[in-house]
């Protein structure tokens, strides 16, 4: 089913970095709110910054909101 929202942000892969799509096309990889506000700025929504990321209705968010980036640590010592 495709989405509604215009932007999608999917689960976050292995290393923690997170696909990012606006409509019908790949705009790269995201590690961070930041990564993901200067994509938003490229495709044309020039006020996008952190804050406008977490809070915005536009984007849909796969695998965990704006605050999941990679896997969360095992609590096992080094």
């Amino acid at each position: 089913m495709a989405s509604v929202k215009p932007v999608v942000v999917y689960p976050p892969a292995a290393d923690g970095g997170r696909r990012v799509r606006v409509d019908d096309r790949f705009l790269g990889i995201a590690y961070g709110l930041l990564d993901v506000a200067e994509f938003l700025r490229r495709a044309g929504i020039e006020d996008a910054d952190e804050a406008y990321v977490a809070a915005s209705a536009l984007i849909e968010w796969r695998g965990g909101g704006p605050g999941a980036w990679g896997a969360e640590p095992d609590g096992d010592p080094a």
